[in-house]
């Protein structure tokens, strides 16, 4: 587990750069964190640590945003409106499991149940006006 305290949105994206350093093909990271918290930014970090230059967006509407051309392909996923298995289907979800790329899941607490085992936990948490606590946790190592 690791542990990183965010003062500010440009520290978060920054945070995220370091962890794409880590990532590897077949990755899937779950993000969990209430509304503002900053998953976008993080993930915004994470595209640009993978070697993407373009725009990073929630895919809040289009469910996924595909960023393609880094060092491993980029998969975000916004699954807030996602309520059953048919609704995860209709994602691609499963597809983009199979891809080689990363995924990385905005709302993730609305599909634990087709997480891998391996996925990477994130938790962004509020400790203040403007900090934030970011852990990071390969669910593989909890005890």
């Amino acid at each position: 587990m690791k542990e990183y305290l965010s003062l500010s949105p440009l520290q978060t994206v920054e945070i995220g750069r370091e962890i794409a350093n880590m990532l590897k093909s077949g990755d899937v990271i779950a993000l969990f964190g209430d509304l503002g918290m900053g998953k976008t930014c993080l993930i915004s970090g994470i595209a640009d640590g993978l070697g993407f230059s373009g725009e990073v967006s929630s895919p809040t509407f289009a469910l996924v945003n595909e960023y393609i051309g880094g060092r491993l392909n980029l998969y975000h996923f916004d699954m807030y409106r996602v309520e059953g298995w048919e609704d995860l289907y209709s994602t691609g979800y499963f597809d983009y499991l199979e891809s080689g790329g990363v995924l990385a899941i905005e709302w993730s607490e609305n599909i634990v149940a087709a997480l891998p085992e391996s996925v990477i936990e994130i938790t962004i948490e509020r400790t203040d006006e403007t900090q934030r606590k970011i852990t990071v946790e390969k669910r593989a190592e909890k005890s």
